[in-house]
């Protein structure tokens, strides 16, 4: 199955050309940008996840938790 998935995926001299195209259309001054605002992307989407993650376990621990109310009813 990862054999099937990794053919796809372009080899050394496809990097090459793609690197070249990606120079040409936007410029060599625009490619920092470029990859400073994916960085802050990247930066932001995993901060997301990792607030998410957390809410998801803080609502399980307040799940797992016995409440006050079940305490006094026994």
């Amino acid at each position: 199955m990862t054999n099937l998935l990794l053919g796809f995926l372009p080899s050394g001299s496809e990097w090459i050309i793609i690197a070249l195209v990606i120079l040409l259309l936007f410029g060599g001054k625009k490619i920092p940008e470029l990859m400073r605002g994916l960085g802050k992307g990247v930066k932001s989407f995993k901060d997301g996840v990792n607030e998410a993650k957390e809410e998801i376990n803080k609502a399980k621990d307040e799940l797992d938790e016995p409440s006050t109310t079940d305490k006094e009813k026994k």
